[in-house]
């Protein structure tokens, strides 16, 4: 089931959200549309694949993700052979609406729900797996995607994509995917339960009210979008901030290019760092790190500095996704791990379409790159205060209501 999930995985990020890089000219030339219309769209899609996330999490939750993740992999494809052919931009607009609703039932979030619940003690190897795989997406689906196109051009290349999508994707959704191993008699991580019974598949699904409530919940989802916020705002400015400093174009996209490689060594020593350290200093240490890495950066403009921000900043990036995904299941369960994680992504969501936005408005403000991603920085340090002051004071709570529960039994 791992391995199935994580081959769809990169076919569904590599096709739905990495090839769009490599139509937005082919598009623009022969429609007329400008750059901003068109990738104004693909901000439509993210915007509307958090949105719906919310919905996700909750059908998660009460159904599973075999039947979602099955019609999500049917929609994706049917929309883009409906994108080929769009002639209009309404209906461009329309169709990566779509895609978006088409995103949140598969991509990572939908995954992250099956992992969670068929793994427990290796929860954090199999989320590093998935995630692992998952981050060749781009390596391996952009260069099909861009031959593809120089062969017939994007709108074949699309209707091409859709159907490899549509044939490798369905399959493993509709035939390999199970709500839970307590659905079908097993126990997480291939556990034989020794002499007990599996775990019953009908209890209920939690209450939510209690985890809006808890304001250690918001400070750690905040937190998240705040990072969000960060990663992309720099990755978007940072070929430009580094032509300011007088970087060839040749130097910065390399540069950038790295940040991604970086990511897979990040998820391979993320399971070594959470067995280290409790969650909240998991994530002060991820969101510091990606603070530090832009302070690095922000000193120097020699290649040490440069390689110090490509290992700390891609490292960082690549731990937020495993630690985002694990927290939530380990602080909040599995009965509302959907609907939890769900209002989790919606929050990132907004972030990502935030900074690039928010970063041009610095720029345009202070006219300085360097003030402005000064400013990035500062905000990775709040996101790291966000989740150590209130999980910091935590414990001593637990604590203190613990033993007055004691007191009160023995009475």
């Amino acid at each position: 089931m791992l391995a199935g999930l994580s081959l769809a995985q990169v076919v569904s990020w590599g096709i739905l959200f990495y090839s769009f890089a490599v139509f937005v000219r082919p598009i623009e030339v022969e429609t007329g549309w400008s750059r901003a219309q068109v990738t104004g769209a693909f901000s439509v899609a993210l915007l509307v694949s958090g949105l719906a996330s919310i919905v996700v999490g909750h059908w998660l939750d009460a159904r599973g993700a075999r039947g979602l993740m099955t019609a999500g992999s049917v929609a994706s494809g049917l929309l883009l052979l409906a994108l080929s052919r769009t002639t209009s931009l309404a209906a461009f607009y329309a169709v990566w609406a779509g895609l978006g609703v088409a995103m949140a039932m598969v991509l990572y979030e939908p995954a992250f729900a099956v992992v969670v619940r068929w793994f427990v003690r290796h929860r954090d190897r199999a989320l590093t797996i998935l995630t692992l795989v998952g981050g060749l997406a781009s390596t391996l689906m952009v260069p099909v995607a861009s031959w593809l196109l120089e062969r017939g051009g994007w709108r074949a290349a699309t209707a091409t994509l859709a159907v490899v999508l549509t044939l490798t994707t369905v399959p493993v959704h509709a035939f390999m995917l199970r709500r839970s191993p307590a659905a079908v008699g097993q126990w997480p991580d291939g556990d034989d339960g020794a002499t007990e019974a599996p775990p019953s598949a009908s209890a209920q699904a939690a209450d939510l009210r209690p985890v809006l409530a808890d304001g250690r919940f918001w400070g750690l989802t905040f937190a998240f979008a705040l990072s969000s916020f960060v990663s992309v705002a720099v990755s978007v400015h940072l070929i430009a901030y580094l032509g300011e400093r007088h970087y060839s174009p040749m130097a910065a996209g390399t540069v950038l290019g790295l940040l991604g490689l970086m990511q897979l060594p990040g998820r391979i020593a993320y399971a070594p760092l959470r067995r280290g350290l409790v969650w909240y200093w998991a994530a002060g240490t991820v969101f510091l790190a990606q603070g530090a890495a832009i302070a690095v950066l922000l000193a120097s403009s020699g290649v040490p500095a440069l390689a110090g921000f490509i290992g700390l900043f891609g490292m960082a990036g690549g731990m937020a996704t495993l630690l985002r995904a694990s927290t939530v299941a380990e602080l909040y369960g599995l009965d509302r791990y959907g609907r939890v994680s769900g209002v989790v992504a919606l929050f990132g969501t907004c972030g990502r379409a935030a900074g690039p936005v928010t970063a041009a408005l610095l720029l345009a403000a202070w006219h300085s790159y360097a003030l402005a991603f000064a400013a990035l920085a500062a905000t990775s340090g709040v996101a790291a205060l966000l989740v150590l002051l209130p999980a910091r004071s935590r414990p001593i709570e637990s604590t203190v209501r613990a033993r007055i529960e004691g007191v009160a039994s023995c009475r």
